[in-house]
């Protein structure tokens, strides 16, 4: 028996080795930007010539710069062209015997990728390496998020759709990764580092310059590639506006895209902090019900069900929304349902019916198709009021991604749209496209996260007053121009960033200045953000900031509808930038080959690793993991919770799955990481299922149980004339402060329903009413915290 990772490395089921022996990743961040350096490194134990294809998540914002291989010592750098040029390159060169590779993005999708090393020979060593640049994002609590995607779930793919490559991998539990996967991080902020997490063990911080400016860490040896690798880096200033400016390269001529200096500018606007929150509105909750959503949220044991976060959160974003509003929810899965068939009034009356509603919701609804319940939502009548706002939920295995974008664009007009990604494997191509598409924000809960603080930010956002008139003006010196490649904000809301790139064209002096200033209009007062910076290039930069702005500019192209001319302009685009795109691909042909293979290489795959996970359409859902394994093609099916492949009677015997059963017979055990016991309900929650439309609270048993008190904790009122819930709305606040102070992100527009009740019905006794329940619940909470 082979030892693992030993001499031969992984086996397929027929006990044959695979070809990927391991990865390794450089990371470079600068600011808010990344540029990465990934190594697979191959060797062929077999004792005929392989073709080995590796299929891999990437975040959608990752521009792909370069590809080569290194085979026996030579470095062989990859051209990037029109992508059946490159197919017809790559295979007519393995039909001849050389050895080829191929990198290129999947049409369904642009945040997944597969990589094709062809006629690798018996015994034959081979590293190939692909280098990207990406945005880095700001959480909420100021971190600068760098994400490496290990989970490629199988993204359902609607009837009458091409199927995708996601659906035909095989797979292997989580259980069974005998991978490991080695990571280093160099990160370098003007500002200063404050710390380093991750959800994954670390090396120790190491700071490599005096000022802690730089610092460097590493993953832990060892590590599995069972779960994204996420690493959060708290500078000292994160949410500072920022300019860089960077030369053109001298490859190119000047008055080309890569010839002319490029801009970057990162834009914090501002908001009057008086500025009060809209109770008008239209919220709609498209709730992803499908047979995945069954699954934890993460490989950790315990991990909640993603459907039980969902249904926690939907109950939460009830309870904080203003009266007066509009409201619906949808479920979708193979098909859709809606709460109401149109939106419904917030009152006391809908809200018990839609929390009733919630707790009964299952993820029992099988597919992941989306664009139904979307096109529903649009041909339904909105109110002129109350501006549509929709909010989807979903773990964003959906196939069909790019046409669910480009409904969403058509309707852009009429709402705008906040996405989150659950759980790890979410299609970034999904989540951030349809919240750009539509002027909103996105969120992905990954790890240890927690979805309901990261909902009600954007509920908060959803609740700023319409931003409008947004423009770009400029200020620079005679004879230079500037060239806008981003599009103008469509939405703007307060401590979120947003990011313009464009080029200048001209002679940049040192001494010079150039300002670019962000105007827009709330209501009708116009705010103005202005940034100033020197016409200086940076000389020291790689092309981060064209390839980014080239990425950017790709994006924007591919959402628009499909047409000669936008497809000319993506192609010139990729290729002038050397970033790769949805019609072009990286292709490397080793002629150097000193003997031709014979025949036709044999395929293997470097599959994902499945991790299980109870549903409804079958015992065991398989969630992939992209961690490579390797199987021949035929070795394993593919089952999934959102899409039945075949019956089972039809099915022929899997590899790997023990003990299958259908329906209501006895279940296999799970797995680690696989469906928890069910969590004691925590108090935070039981207090908020309480709470009533209004704002208030009711004297309860329950409240008494989760405060702390007697049943009649109503008689300590210090007025017996008192309106009952006046006094339990102010003992629940009194406890959210002192209980639950660091989920405050969850409650505080909770609590703002409730002081704007008691403000108006305590009136000048309110600071009294607060000190004697203060005093009650033997708090030490200075009533100052509640702002009357």
């Amino acid at each position: 028996m082979c030892e693992p990772m030993g001499c031969c490395g992984l086996l397929t089921p027929e006990k044959l080795p695979i070809p990927l022996q391991g990865i390794s990743v450089d990371v470079q961040v600068k600011g808010f930007v990344a540029d990465v350096s990934a190594t697979l490194k191959y060797k062929n134990e077999e004792e005929k010539a392989v073709e080995a294809i590796f299929v891999f998540p990437m975040d959608e914002d990752s521009a792909v710069y370069r590809f080569e291989a290194k085979v026996e010592g030579k470095t062989i750098v990859a051209d990037l062209q029109e992508k059946e040029q490159a197919r017809k390159t790559y295979d007519e060169a393995v039909s001849q015997g050389q050895q080829a590779f191929l990198l290129e993005e999947d049409e369904s999708c642009g945040d997944i990728f597969s990589c094709s090393v062809g006629n690798l020979l018996a015994a034959q060593e081979a590293e190939v390496t692909l280098s990207f640049v990406q945005e880095l994002q700001v959480e909420a609590d100021g971190a600068v998020r760098f994400a490496l995607p290990a989970v490629l779930n199988p993204r359902y793919t609607p009837k009458g759709q091409k199927e995708s490559v996601t659906m035909t991998l095989p797979g292997l539990p989580v259980s069974e990764i005998p991978y490991t996967l080695s990571l280093t991080a160099q990160f370098r902020s003007a500002y200063g580092i404050a710390k380093i997490e991750s959800s994954c063990d670390l090396t120790p911080l190491t700071y490599t310059s005096d000022d802690q400016t730089e610092a460097q860490v590493a993953l832990a040896e060892g590590h599995k590639f069972d779960r994204d690798v996420q690493l959060l880096a708290y500078y000292c200033e994160a949410h500072k506006p920022s300019v860089t400016l960077e030369e053109g390269s001298p490859d190119n001529e000047p008055g080309s895209y890569m010839g002319d200096a490029a801009l970057m500018l990162n834009f914090y606007p501002s908001f009057p902090e008086s500025q009060e929150q809209s109770v008008c509105g239209e919220f709609i909750f498209v709730v992803d019900r499908s047979g995945s959503m069954e699954c934890p949220m993460n490989s950790e044991e315990n991990s909640p069900q993603r459907i039980q976060s969902a249904k926690e959160t939907l109950v939460l974003l009830l309870k904080s929304l203003p009266l007066g509003c509009y409201f619906n929810i949808y479920g979708f899965g193979s098909d859709f349902e809606s709460f109401y068939p149109e939106s419904v009034e917030y009152t006391q009356q809908s809200l018990d019916d839609a929390v009733e509603k919630v707790n009964k919701l299952k993820a029992d609804l099988g597919g992941t198709e989306i664009l139904q319940p979307l096109q529903k939502i649009y041909k339904t009548a909105g109110r002129p009021e109350h501006p549509r706002q929709l909010f989807i939920f979903t773990d964003g295995e959906v196939g069909n991604t790019k046409e669910v974008i480009a409904e969403v664009q058509r309707n852009s007009h009429s709402h705008r749209c906040f996405t989150f990604g659950i759980g790890e494997g979410a299609s970034t191509s999904l989540i951030k496209g349809v919240s750009r598409a539509a002027g909103g924000t996105y969120d992905f809960i990954t790890g240890k996260d927690r979805l309901q603080p990261k909902v009600l930010k954007a509920l908060k956002c959803a609740l700023q007053a319409i931003v409008k008139d947004i423009s770009i003006d400029w200020i620079l010196p005679p004879g230079v121009e500037v060239s806008l490649i981003s599009q103008t904000p469509v939405g703007i809301y307060r401590g979120q960033r947003s990011i313009i790139y464009a080029t200048l064209k001209g002679e940049l002096s040192e001494e010079a200045e150039g300002e670019a200033s962000l105007q827009y209009k709330i209501k009708d007062e116009t705010f103005t953000n202005q940034l100033k910076f020197p016409l200086r290039p940076n000389t020291k930069q790689r092309l981060t900031i064209h390839r980014l702005a080239a990425k950017n500019l790709i994006s924007q192209l591919e959402s628009e509808p499909d047409s000669d001319e936008v497809k000319q302009r993506i192609l010139e685009t990729s290729l002038q930038s050397g970033v790769i795109s949805s019609l072009t691909a990286f292709v490397a042909v080793n002629k150097d080959s000193k003997t031709p293979v014979e025949g036709p290489p044999v395929q293997r795959y470097n599959p994902p690793v499945a991790m299980y996970c109870c549903a409804p359409m079958l015992p065991q859902n398989i969630c992939y993991y992209s961690a490579p394994m390797a199987f021949d093609t035929m070795a394993l099916p593919v089952l999934a919770a959102d899409q039945k492949l075949m019956e089972l009677d039809e099915a022929p015997a899997i590899t790997g799955i023990d003990s299958l059963s259908i329906g209501n017979e006895e279940q296999p055990p799970v797995p680690d990481g696989g469906s928890p016991e069910k969590e004691e309900t925590s108090a935070l929650f039981r207090l908020i299922s309480l709470q009533k439309a209004d704002g208030s609270w009711d004297p309860s048993t329950e409240m008494a149980s989760i405060l702390g008190t007697s049943e009649d904790f109503g008689g300590s009122c210090p007025d017996a004339e008192m309106d009952s819930s006046v006094w339990a709305t102010i003992l629940a606040l009194i406890w959210l402060h002192d209980s639950c102070s660091e989920q405050r992100d969850e409650w505080e527009l909770l609590e703002s329903k409730a002081i704007a009740l008691v403000k108006n019905k305590a009136g000048s006794s309110l600071d009294e009413y607060f000190k004697a329940g203060i005093t009650l619940l033997k708090s030490s909470i200075d009533p100052a915290v509640f702002a009357f």
